[in-house]
């Protein structure tokens, strides 16, 4: 039974029917509250993020004395009708309360200044008691509906936080508002830079998830190629497996065969995979915690490259392994872009692409040519967000200094559009992207995904052993 089709009442509600909402009969309602088992709850020992979420609440507030903050987790958003999407609350809820995928919608974390810091409160919808209509009649909140609600007790032993009733939230006009405020927005933005210990984690985790998932996607390829749609036959076995051992998908899935892999952000996946063809998969499994992988990897979709494919992918793959020398602790961040970028324009001046030679291509004024078959950046920070620390200032993020604790990609590509007249027919078509995620220490950059086949040889090998 899906949403749409629940009955709605209340003991107002009409005798009539009225459009598909009916009302429930006397009895249903001399009855409904009658007749359930107690429930006695134990509380929960904290959860392993309680104590990370703790500290940074006390870098939030060490920021921001004498000021009243709430940081709320968002509602849920309609879909269409009276569906709604799943609910995700907002990564900066998330990321210092520590609640992931099980938060409630509308919760509010609020700090309330005192002489010695904040006093900080969890507020949220607790369960409803059953002798209140709420139970059974209202589809979004009513247990009866979307089953248990977790209590306010329960709550705060799990996180390690003050808990109250939302109805006790009070709202003032010298509130300083998450979204509302540039500079609260960009202190937690910027607070997820470097991740802690709980964060590399779950990040491991997420990426050790992924890995299945591209395995379960090489051998659904012959599935992919026998089905008309086959773009999402390759889609579905991945989210398959990111809802059996995570909360799901980081994002959109990109399962994007031949041309369409020339398009950055193909998710629409409804196109056939072709023998012949590759095929470019961009997936991030999330983990219940809401940190997310973000990996890509480009597969010939009948196990072997051509001669053209291979020369491309390895010149991909030679970007993402100069990206990855460039990266060191105290370099730029942006060096990292800059070291793919000499390789993706060394090589496609070679091949006579570039109407200028590599190093006017790389002049920052007046070159860029090369960036025709490359237009998006090589890396972006990684975490509870798949775009992590997004609000951030430049001088913190693209000029910001590479250190120990950060996550980020490397994701080089090449992507030559069907109808390039640019590039040689042979060309045409092809789109390759490499993507890792790489956690900076104080001895250089580890390459988290790097059990992922990466090179050439390695992928064909990954094909013919999963598909025997």
């Amino acid at each position: 039974m899906s949403t749409a089709e629940h009955d709605t009442a209340t003991e107002e509600a009409p005798a009539e029917v009225t459009n598909r909402k009916q009302p429930f009969p006397r009895g249903f309602l001399d009855t409904i509250s009658e007749g359930w088992a107690e429930r006695p709850e134990s509380l929960p020992t904290p959860r392993a993020q309680a104590p990370f979420a703790a500290a940074r609440r006390a870098t939030v507030s060490e920021a921001f004395p004498g000021k009243r903050l709430v940081i709320p987790a968002g509602s849920l958003k309609q879909r269409s009708n009276d569906t709604d999407y799943p609910f995700r609350a907002h990564s900066a809820f998330a990321h210092l309360t520590g609640w992931a995928s099980d938060a409630e919608p509308d919760s509010m974390l609020v700090f309330e200044p005192t002489d010695a810091g904040h006093d900080v409160t969890l507020y949220f919808r607790e369960r409803a008691d059953r002798t209140t209509s709420e139970f059974y009649s209202d589809a979004t909140i009513g247990e009866f509906w979307i089953g248990p609600r977790p209590s306010l007790a329960g709550v705060a032993a799990d996180l390690g936080v003050a808990t109250a009733h939302l109805e006790e939230f009070a709202a003032s006009d010298e509130d300083v508002t998450l979204d509302a405020d540039e500079d609260l927005t960009r202190f937690v933005s910027e607070l997820r830079l470097v991740k802690d210990e709980y964060e590399i984690a779950e990040l491991r985790h997420a990426v050790e998830v992924t890995a299945r998932g591209f395995d379960d996607i090489v051998r659904a390829l012959p599935d992919a190629v026998a089905h008309s749609r086959g773009e999402r036959v390759v889609e579905g076995v991945f989210h398959r497996r990111a809802r059996e051992d995570g909360n799901g998908e980081g994002y959109d899935t990109i399962s994007a065969s031949g041309p369409h892999a020339c398009y950055l952000h193909w998710t629409r996946n409804d196109g056939a995979v072709v023998p012949g063809d590759l095929i470019l998969v961009d997936a991030g499994v999330e983990a219940d915690s809401l940190y997310t992988a973000d990996i890509t990897r480009t597969l010939p979709v009948t196990g072997t490259f051509t001669e053209v494919q291979r020369r491309v992918y390895e010149t991909v793959r030679e970007a993402a392994d100069a990206a990855f020398a460039a990266a060191r602790p105290g370099v730029k961040f942006r060096a990292v872009h800059e070291a793919a970028m000499e390789v993706i324009a060394a090589r496609t001046a070679e091949w006579g692409l570039l109407p200028v030679t590599a190093e006017e291509a790389l002049d920052a004024d007046h070159g860029g040519q090369h960036r025709r078959y490359m237009v998006h950046g090589t890396s972006h920070h990684l975490g509870i967000d798949v775009h992590d620390c997004a609000q951030a200032r430049r001088e913190m993020y693209y000029d910001g200094v590479l250190e120990a604790g950060m996550v980020f990609t490397i994701e080089p590509g090449l992507y030559f559009q069907i109808d390039d007249l640019t590039v040689p027919e042979e060309y045409r078509g092809i789109g390759v992207r490499i993507e890792d995620d790489i956690l900076m220490t104080e001895d250089g950059p580890v390459n988290l995904s790097a059990d992922i086949p990466r090179t050439a040889d390695e992928v064909e090998a990954w094909i013919a052993r999963l598909q025997g």
